[in-house]
């Protein structure tokens, strides 16, 4: 039982940290924080969604209270402690990098509101979108500082005043 246990502990080691992406540990809680909550509003929705006769709307809300068990597998899995697999899913997750979980994410969310386009569906999806583009956000990466813009824009200024002597003594 030990060994296995090890095994497990040692493929979490092994996988990268969300660190080398660029991503602050308060984004990265942000990110599974809007993952949680959208979650809880994907299954209340797909809830309210089944509670009528049309297929179409039954069918979206059978495929958000889908998206709200994946989001809490993947973004919160001690939430599915008593799934078995949920830990290995998480560790899959968590190695996949942020541009791949942005797409996956709004994906999940975008599929509901093309099958029944309701008030529903799309207040009950606009977070887990939100999550998605939040993870996009973070593949995109830091803005630069104050600092190296200056310079870039002190070198483009420094070019532009060499342009204009170079032709200014061309004209003489």
């Amino acid at each position: 039982m030990s060994g296995s246990s090890g095994a497990a502990v040692a493929s979490v080691n092994s996988a990268p940290p969300a660190q080398e992406e660029g991503m602050t540990w308060w984004y990265r809680w942000l990110c599974r924080l809007s993952g949680v909550l959208g979650a809880v509003s994907c299954a209340i929705s797909g809830l309210f969604n089944c509670i009528t006769i049309h297929p179409l709307n039954i069918a979206a809300g059978v495929w958000m209270i889908m998206n709200a068990f994946i989001l809490l597998l993947c973004e919160a899995p001690f939430c599915c402690q008593f799934v078995e697999f949920a830990n290995t899913v998480a560790e899959k997750v968590d190695r996949l990098r942020s541009w791949q979980k942005a797409v996956f994410y709004c994906g999940m969310a975008v599929v509901p509101v093309v099958i029944s386009l309701t008030l529903t569906t799309l207040l009950g999806n606009a977070i887990a979108f939100a999550t998605g583009v939040l993870y996009g956000l973070s593949a995109l990466g830091k803005k630069g500082d104050a600092i190296s813009y200056a310079r870039i824009q002190q070198q483009k200024q420094q070019a532009d005043e060499e342009k204009l002597t170079a032709t200014l003594e061309g004209e003489l």
